[in-house]
């Protein structure tokens, strides 16, 4: 493999441990002693990739990045068994942001999490962002790379078309419950799969029962700027059978 190819492949993966997560582990710098502070956190993502995290101006974390929003965020791929130091992950870390205008974040986040609904109308909550510098990806042992912020944040200049028609697109695709649930059975098992958001990397999956939540992404080879894009990469991605967001 060249360099360039493995390149390709880690931003691959990371931007997918990033993008599937539905938590991550929030480190933040404590207020007056300065000591390392991880929280574990839900977490979504916007269309361009950027972490999107609902906090409480009464929690420790965000009481901390007032006082210093730099921070970092770690994803990990725990879930997929065996030893936890053998399986992917990787931090991504920069500055941690209130969004003024939440409306994609609002809808997005609780599309992943739609518990959160019970509170996001509190005052004391708001949703924001981690404006990415950069990337540690170790991917297995002896594995390691640094990832560009250009790596995991995508431009959406041309894929307008997508994000504002992303409620549109994912009624579209989830009405099609046989070819839902075959994705989701290739890519993580069987159970009541729901598409639940869309954007030009890939399409998000969760599963829901009565006490747990499951979810899966398919992470395409060639970003979509619109919802005939997507289609045509769906397909492509079909038909290759894969079953692994990182081949």
């Amino acid at each position: 493999m060249t360099d360039s190819a493995r390149e390709a492949t880690a931003a691959t993966q990371a931007r997918t441990l990033v993008r599937r997560a539905a938590t991550a582990t929030l480190a933040t710098t404590r207020a007056g002693s300065g000591h390392p502070f991880a929280s574990l956190v839900t977490v979504a993502t916007l269309a361009d990739g950027s972490p999107v995290l609902h906090l409480s101006r009464l929690a420790a974390h965000t009481r901390n990045l007032d006082g210093d929003d730099r921070a970092s965020l770690l994803f990990d791929d725990r879930d997929g068994g065996g030893d936890p130091l053998t399986r992917a992950r990787v931090t991504v870390f920069g500055r941690i942001e209130r969004l003024a205008d939440d409306g994609l974040a609002r809808r997005r986040f609780l599309a992943r999490h739609p518990a959160a609904a019970a509170w996001a109308g509190f005052s004391d909550f708001a949703f924001h962002r981690l404006i990415v510098e950069g990337g540690h990806l170790v991917a297995g042992f002896g594995r390691i790379a640094e990832i560009e912020s250009t790596d995991l944040i995508d431009p959406l200049d041309s894929a307008h078309p997508l994000v504002a028609g992303e409620a549109e697109i994912v009624a579209a695709l989830d009405a099609d419950r046989a070819r839902v649930a075959a994705w989701g059975r290739q890519l993580a098992g069987d159970g009541d799969w729901h598409v639940v958001g869309v954007d030009p990397r890939g399409v998000d999956l969760v599963a829901s029962s009565s006490d747990s939540r499951a979810f899966a992404r398919i992470s395409l080879d060639v970003p979509a700027a619109d919802a005939a894009g997507l289609r045509t990469e769906l397909s492509t991605w079909e038909n290759y059978g894969k079953g692994s967001e990182f081949t």
